[in-house]
């Protein structure tokens, strides 16, 4: 397997480290969208969290606020968004699950990508289709 991800982990490749516990990692994206943008990843190898367990998941979740806390006292940032991406598709450019935390602010703006807004009854229509397939 070649994973960039992996390699930073074991050694292989540089990461700029903000976090370590038993299962989960955090560093600085080598190409951040505004300063202090980090990823927290989990040290076993999955490629989307839909190949987690809901335990592992939520474990990944859970170090999200302390991290964010701390790039948000150490950049000085006013807010902060989350990213997770699964899939080509997704724009997942990592086949390593990993959670985008960035820094906000006020004085810069956020550009979000572009939205189409959906017609009540679509929208109704495929929430109870995506109810049906919650196992």
């Amino acid at each position: 397997m070649n994973c960039i991800f992996c390699d930073i982990l074991s050694g292989n490749r540089d990461g700029h480290f903000i976090y370590k516990d038993d299962r989960h990692v955090s560093f600085l994206d080598k190409y951040p969208i505004d300063t202090g943008h980090c990823l927290v990843i989990p040290k076993e190898h999955h490629e989307k969290i839909t190949d987690m367990t809901s335990n592992a998941v939520g474990d990944l979740f859970s170090v999200v606020p302390k991290i964010a806390k701390a790039v948000l006292d150490a950049t000085g940032a006013d807010a902060f968004s989350l990213g997770q991406n699964n899939g080509r598709a997704a724009k997942q450019i990592i086949p390593h699950v990993h959670i985008h935390i960035i820094p906000r602010y006020n004085h810069k703006g956020t550009v979000w990508t572009k939205r189409s807004i959906e017609k009540d009854n679509e929208l109704l229509k495929l929430a109870e289709k995506i109810k049906k397939t919650i196992s």
